[in-house]
């Protein structure tokens, strides 16, 4: 009888911190869906950066602000930070709140005229193997930051260079320490006069064949407009980058802007199970009591 009022009294407490568990989660979720509520979607055409390249979105994308972007990725999928950014592209209808969400992150570099006669020159086994290494050498620094280790499992896609748009495309699959699910980290650089415009798509690798399926769509959306283009370079004037496409698909321009690199998606997705695991334990204690007769409890 002592052991039984012993294990009723466990069992007592932990029905009491689990309430408590689900009610938080409750509250949280109700704190991202208010977050997700205050999002102001755009249709049509988007000026970037003071007119310099145009987003033309179909029906099927909407485009969010440099403000709003920041709270997905900062306040909504947690990620450390989202200072620089010109804004996000999401499929219309989709909720930021469900795990198979996923964005296409804008950005610029003005680090000058990227030269292209590299690009049937690069090895690119060489160099997914120099990449590894980097991210395999970096990782103690970010484990000391508290953050996940991470692990370049490889391409997706591997880099397709449109020499007559100047539009670069390729796929990483990537592994963070902490997650159940691998990363896809989809990325698209739009070549300019003076720079290049950077689209990353960040989601789970679940949607590699959507996002896939979307990229001609998604790469014929950004275009710098007419004397920011490609094509409008003066070598008289105009700057010239200090690398080219290989040092690019590296990770130039994460490596001087300091924001990809740490980007990743998994903050809300962990929370969601939070709340189902907070069902689920209520569910359990729910099954021990009901196998029990009234006068056992």
């Amino acid at each position: 009888m002592k052991q039984m009022k012993h294990l009723t009294l466990s069992l007592i407490l932990l029905l009491a911190t689990m309430c408590r568990g689900q009610a938080q989660a409750h509250r949280d979720l109700q704190a991202f869906q208010a977050l997700e509520s205050s999002l102001h979607y755009q249709q049509g055409t988007i000026s970037l950066e003071k007119g310099m390249a145009n987003v033309t979105l179909p029906d099927q994308f909407r485009y969010l602000s440099p403000q709003d972007t920041e709270t997905v990725l900062v306040k909504i999928w947690g990620n450390p930070t989202a200072k620089g950014t010109l804004g996000m592209i999401a499929p219309a209808g989709q909720s930021f709140l469900k795990r198979d969400s996923w964005a296409i992150i804008i950005s610029y570099a003005d680090d000058g005229y990227i030269k292209d006669s590299d690009a049937d020159k690069i090895d690119y086994t060489k160099l997914l193997k120099s990449m590894q290494d980097q991210i395999r050498e970096a990782n103690p620094t970010r484990e000391k930051q508290g953050y996940p280790a991470i692990e370049l499992v490889g391409w997706a896609t591997p880099p397709t260079y449109d020499r007559e748009a100047h539009k670069l495309y390729w796929a990483k699959e990537l592994k963070f320490t902490d997650a159940k699910h691998n990363t896809l980290n989809y990325n698209i650089r739009v070549l300019g006069r003076r720079g290049v415009l950077v689209l990353n798509a960040v989601a789970s690798m679940d949607q590699f064949s959507e996002i896939q399926q979307q990229t001609p769509q998604i790469v014929k959306m950004v275009d710098f407009t007419e004397s920011n283009r490609y094509a409008d370079f003066d070598s008289h004037t105009d700057k010239v980058a200090a690398y080219g496409l290989a040092a690019l698909i590296a990770g130039g321009i994460a490596a001087k802007a300091g924001f990809f690199k740490l980007l990743w998606v998994g903050l809300l997705a962990a929370k969601k199970f939070v709340v189902i695991g907070a069902v689920a334990a209520w569910a359990f204690i729910k099954k021990l009591f009901a196998g029990r007769n009234a006068s056992e409890t």
